[in-house]
């Protein structure tokens, strides 16, 4: 398992730069410019000293090193430098937002955080109510559980999270005013009462998100059981005289649990894809929102930047994935 997760790390680097390089390139096909919000008083030789000052009068190899160079090593360089109080990255020029004038990565840092507590919240709710309903479904497939189950599933699956997210805030916060429908991303949760207003504004984004996936998990979860419930070791474990719960809950869950973890896995950096609309709905200051006004103002080193830590993430958890394989299902090997 070691030598696979070593081998599979190796191959991630250039699988990385493949998928940089073509991010770049399609960024740099898009239609817009930087420039187009400069006001028109602006006279044409200060707009060429503005493009130059941001890089654009290079050449587009040259800007491609110089943005790999900058993003694999003086940024990791940065994070030393504030983990040890280290000089490593002292002087040297960082990705550079073309809105902010600021580097992107301190942008990023600070808004991970809004997103972690929504975004964050809503998967493990999710799993948490997903898998018991899944398992419990299969058990009693056709029942009247079973069949609610469904319909909520599909009710999560078809209505979209800008239809969801507008309708809880029409019925919790404007009819009934129980929560707020704006999510305040400058408070700061230091006691008990600032920790109850933090969770009141987390809860319609939460039940938004977390309805969607919660539809998606509790069907794999289901369909996975089934599978399961009917295979041969199943019926020869009941035989042997094991009671019911261990049958189900330890033989067949841990075996269902394998297709069910790929799902899981791939689907955190996928939420945080799907967490944009979210995050617009309730005006959450996270990185959906972040992405969204970097594109909006042409912004290519923000654009960039968060749409590769979206591709590192996939890769992440792809590997993840494929390791925890190994440790649910004995027969799975790497060597």
């Amino acid at each position: 398992m070691l030598n696979f997760t070593i081998r599979r790390l190796v191959l991630a680097v250039p699988t990385l730069l493949f998928i940089s390089l073509v991010i770049f390139l399609l960024l740099e096909l898009a239609p817009g410019d930087p420039m187009a919000q400069v006001p028109l008083t602006v006279p044409p030789e200060v707009k060429e000293k503005m493009r130059e000052a941001l890089g654009l009068g290079q050449p587009m190899h040259i800007r491609f090193w110089k943005w790999i160079v900058q993003f694999f090593w003086i940024e990791p360089q940065v994070l030393i430098d504030a983990m040890f109080g280290t000089t490593f990255s002292e002087g040297d020029l960082r990705v550079i937002s073309w809105q902010t004038r600021s580097p992107v990565m301190d942008i990023v840092v600070q808004r991970i955080p809004q997103t972690l507590w929504v975004v964050g919240t809503a998967y493990v709710v999710a799993i948490l109510i997903a898998l018991p309903i899944g398992i419990y479904s299969a058990y009693r497939q056709y029942s009247w559980f079973d069949q609610m189950g469904t319909f909520v599933s599909m009710v999560g699956f078809s209505v979209p999270p800008f239809f969801s997210g507008v309708l809880v805030i029409v019925i919790f916060s404007v009819q009934l005013g129980w929560f707020p429908s704006i999510y305040d991303t400058t408070l700061v949760v230091n006691s008990w009462d600032s920790f109850v207003v933090q969770l009141k504004q987390m809860i319609m984004p939460v039940m938004v998100l977390a309805l969607q996936i919660t539809a998606q998990l509790s069907r794999f979860m289901r369909a996975s059981m089934l599978d399961n419930l009917n295979q041969d070791y199943v019926r020869t474990a009941r035989a042997k005289g094991l009671s019911e719960y261990t049958v189900v809950m330890v033989h067949v869950l841990r075996n269902s649990m394998i297709p069910v973890v790929t799902v899981i896995a791939l689907g955190i950096p996928a939420i945080f894809g799907g967490a944009i609309i979210t995050e617009q709905v309730f005006k959450v200051n996270g990185i959906g929102q972040l992405l969204i006004g970097a594109i909006q103002a042409n912004d290519l080193p923000m654009v960039q930047t968060l749409t590769f830590i979206f591709a590192v993430l996939i890769v992440l958890f792809n590997l993840i994935a494929d390791v925890l394989y190994g440790i649910l299902d004995p027969r799975i090997r790497y060597d």
